[in-house]
């Protein structure tokens, strides 16, 4: 049969039990059991910060891969909490990025499919670039506007459009902006466009 607890020591249990949620919560309590069970499943990994590619909001993450087979292959991906924007969490689309990672249907090189065929076939970085460039100048050979209508120089290409990504750097999005009104781009568009 229990005692029965006086007004005294009831007081004493209530003051220790307040004392240890305390030093719990300014930090002070022991993980290292929850240190182990994650250093024990990612251990032997390779950590590299990222961002996730879904959106405009640019939110980090932390991708731990692995070498199996002679190859390096992403393990886990989770949140970055050293990122300002989204600190750690991920909403249902950067939750699943570890399924588009090893989709069987992920594109991993440039694919072309010539004028009056079906067929996709695969061609080198190399000529994908050369391709788009070789593009870009046979359109902007063809539709430059070097002055309007009342002889004024305005020096435009209507007929290309630019979508740039809102996921890089200042300095990046400047870089591009400025290249493309360099080549007389009046279309720009970004995916942050709200």
């Amino acid at each position: 049969m229990n005692a029965p607890v006086s007004r005294r020591q009831f007081f004493r249990i209530c003051a220790a039990g307040v004392a240890t949620s305390s030093i719990v919560g300014l930090g002070l309590a022991p993980v290292s059991g929850f240190a182990e069970v994650r250093a024990y499943k990612l251990a032997r990994t390779t950590e590299t910060r990222g961002m996730c590619p879904y959106c405009s909001v640019s939110c980090g993450v932390v991708m731990y891969s692995r070498e199996e087979q002679g190859k390096r292959k992403i393990i886990h991906i989770e949140g970055d909490p050293d990122n300002p924007v989204n600190k750690g969490t991920l909403c249902p689309k950067g939750a699943g990025l570890l399924d588009m990672v090893h989709s069987p249907n992920r594109l991993l090189h440039p694919e072309v499919r010539e004028a009056g065929t079906g067929q996709w076939k695969r061609i080198s970085w190399d000529d994908a670039l050369e391709r788009v460039a070789r593009h870009m100048k046979k359109d902007r050979d063809a539709n430059f506007i070097e002055k309007n209508t009342s002889g004024v120089t305005v020096n435009r290409w209507p007929s290309t459009a630019m979508l740039v990504s809102s996921a890089v750097s200042n300095e990046t999005g400047y870089v591009a902006i400025k290249m493309a009104r360099g080549l007389g781009l009046v279309t720009l568009d970004t995916q942050a466009r709200i």
